[in-house]
């Protein structure tokens, strides 16, 4: 039981911390991921804690894109686990993707807590978990080079939430197009990926899921207008825009 009380003017955020509490606890989470949560946090201070016109641009492309996808793949690592794992499920689900398990601090033990609670929260089938389809991504060292034949290495897109920069660069070379949640509009991952979100994936999730609901009527000439029409690098501009506007307006409040 929460002891946050819902009055508290920070009480989202802290709500957000004790999921990734318990994500440890439970051996979803490496003790490096509550770090990484951390600096997002403090990004998503700087972006004003909501979900502004660029994070929903990049979410209607994205929703777009993940329509227009052959072999769509959902990337799952432990912070994402223990944050959304029922919303990660329901898309999945409504975009007909396939869900991998992919760990930085990989181990048997936090693979099987990533996987369990994926089932519990209705997830059927889910890839990286058999060595047998084991296969490597090249242009990387970490652990997360391990793929599945049938899952990310077949992908044509590949959802990456709180990913690391070095394998949206390797994703990429491959081929893949990649959508990525990331509050650092500034970091590899954000300049790297085909389409980035940059929101709290626990606001903007929710969002994805309602677009891809809105626009699965459409044919795929309007879908691919809508991913021709996003320029990237042009909203991370706006992104950095906007927390440069937020940080002038506090400085006049101060």
């Amino acid at each position: 039981m929460s002891l946050i009380p819902k009055s508290h003017p920070r009480a989202k955020s802290l709500f957000i911390r004790e999921k990734l509490i318990h994500g440890f606890d439970q051996g979803l989470v490496a003790k490096e991921g509550l770090l990484a949560q951390g600096r997002g946090e403090a990004f998503d201070y700087l972006l004003g804690e909501k979900t502004g016109k660029t994070a929903k641009n990049a979410i209607r492309a994205a929703a777009a894109q993940l329509l227009l996808a052959e072999l769509p793949v959902i990337s799952v690592n432990g912070n994402v686990a223990a944050l959304c794992p029922k919303q990660i499920v329901r898309l999945s689900k409504q975009i007909k993707a396939k869900l991998e398990v992919n760990l930085f601090y990989a181990n048997e033990t936090r693979k099987k807590a990533v996987v369990s609670t994926l089932k519990k929260n209705g997830a059927k089938e889910i890839l990286g978990v058999n060595p047998k389809n084991s296969t490597k991504l090249s242009g990387i060292d970490s652990s997360r080079r391990i793929v599945d034949k049938n899952g990310i290495f077949a992908a044509d897109v590949v959802v990456v939430p709180l990913e690391d920069g070095d394998r949206t660069m390797a994703l990429r070379k491959a081929g893949k197009l990649v959508i990525t949640f990331d509050l650092n509009p500034l970091s590899r991952t954000s300049q790297t990926a085909t389409i980035t979100i940059v929101d709290n994936i626990t606001r903007a999730i929710d969002l994805l899921i309602t677009e891809t609901k809105k626009l699965s009527d459409k044919n795929r000439k309007v879908l691919q207008k809508i991913v021709d029409d996003f320029d990237n690098k042009q909203n991370l501009s706006e992104n950095i825009i906007q927390i440069k506007n937020n940080l002038t307006r506090r400085a006049k409040i101060a």
